[in-house]
């Protein structure tokens, strides 16, 4: 069976709605979902630690990791989730697994290509395989992508609530991330 990992940040639940929709979309494909939502708690003096988390993504086909875009970047609580990784980077255990990002942002452009790059460079890191959108945003055909970013999932959000091209993407990235899941598992049986 195939299991993908979906780790994210959010606090007005804009990139939690979307994560949600990832996870949703993946479960009717009958693939096994590790979503874990990154809780204060879980940073001590700056670093996180769950270790069992980081043992359940290990065993992962798949990574997408989802965060707002805070000043530019990843919020302070996912850049920490980063970092922890840093403890199996040198051993590239998560080299060869798919990798895919999330973000949302209250301005219209508010850098988020930024939070997307940081989220490949730490797939890039790790050996990952970074899978972005293949749909230009005037694809009407498809009707995703509204902001017209290939990285990943953008979303733009004032009031807490998701437009609905915006959770389509987050969906349309989970079949994605399944379909070349289940091609990379079948290539390397």
């Amino acid at each position: 069976m195939i299991k993908v990992g979906v780790v994210y940040f959010s606090t007005t639940d804009v990139t939690g709605k979307l994560a949600s929709a990832v996870c949703q979309e993946l479960e009717t494909q009958s693939i096994q979902v590790i979503a874990h939502q990154i809780i204060g708690a879980e940073i001590v003096e700056g670093r996180f630690i769950n270790h069992d988390l980081m043992g359940e993504l290990h065993t992962c086909d798949a990574i997408i990791f989802a965060s707002p875009t805070y000043m530019g970047n990843v919020a302070a609580q996912f850049k920490a989730f980063a970092d922890a990784t840093s403890d199996f980077w040198e051993s590239q255990t998560w080299a060869g697994k798919i990798a895919a990002g999330i973000t949302s942002g209250t301005g219209l452009n508010g850098d988020q290509a930024s939070t997307l790059q940081y989220f490949s460079t730490l797939a890039s890191q790790h050996g990952m395989i970074w899978l972005g959108l293949d749909a230009p945003f005037s694809d009407r055909g498809k009707n995703v992508n509204r902001l017209g970013c290939q990285l990943g999932v953008t979303a733009h959000s004032l009031d807490g609530c998701v437009n609905e091209t915006d959770l389509r993407s987050a969906r349309y990235l989970a079949n994605r991330v399944a379909k070349w899941a289940r091609t990379y598992r079948q290539k390397s049986a």
